[in-house]
């Protein structure tokens, strides 16, 4: 009887575990990946030294998914500290700050930014991005109301499970030469 390998749901604690986000993210890079597969694979877009992830962890520890000791998925928290650590987060913070919810701009709310979210190939089509938000929401939603992110309109795959998160669009932005969908999880 063959039984899947158990995944673990939990926060970066080790310099282990932010190896094996840095591992899985250069594995998903865009730039890595066909232009004629990133519709259907997906991808992650900006790629963070180990230097900054231990900056972010230290911060707020990272939502990872681990296979035995392997991490096969991964949810980075970011909030406005990690400013000047990184152009694409800044101009995010910068786009999510002048966006309005509700009638209330962004910069005036308590907010918390996923600074990428990624699982690994083997491990897709088994609803562990909505598992992953789920962890995100129970570790963070007593510090923050609303989980803000922005998706590639390119990255397929990446807007479907927001969607099934329960995010919305609330806007777009262009930069890096793609244009993406700033989406909010009302906490």
């Amino acid at each position: 009887m063959n039984t899947a390998p158990t995944i673990t749901l939990g926060l970066a604690q080790s310099p282990e575990d932010l190896k094996g986000i840095k591992a899985l993210q250069t594995a998903n890079l865009k730039t890595g990946i066909a232009p004629k597969d990133r519709k259907k694979t997906g991808f992650v877009t900006a790629a963070y030294s180990l230097a900054l992830l231990e900056k972010m962890n230290a911060y707020y520890p990272a939502v990872i998914a681990k296979m035995g000791p392997k991490v096969v998925g991964y949810a980075l928290v970011v909030d406005h500290q990690i400013r000047g650590q990184h152009d694409l987060l800044d101009d995010l913070l910068t786009q999510i700050d002048n966006t309005h919810y509700q009638g209330q701009l962004l910069a005036h709310s308590r907010y918390v930014v996923v600074g990428q979210l990624c699982v690994a190939q083997e491990v897709r089509g088994q609803g562990l991005a909505q598992k992953l938000y789920q962890q995100f929401k129970t570790s963070y939603r007593d510090r923050f109301t609303y989980c803000v992110t922005d998706v590639d309109h390119e990255n397929l795959p990446s807007l479907r499970a927001h969607e099934k998160t329960g995010f919305q669009k609330l806007g777009t932005l262009t930069y890096g030469g793609s244009d993406w969908s700033i989406v909010l999880w009302d906490w």
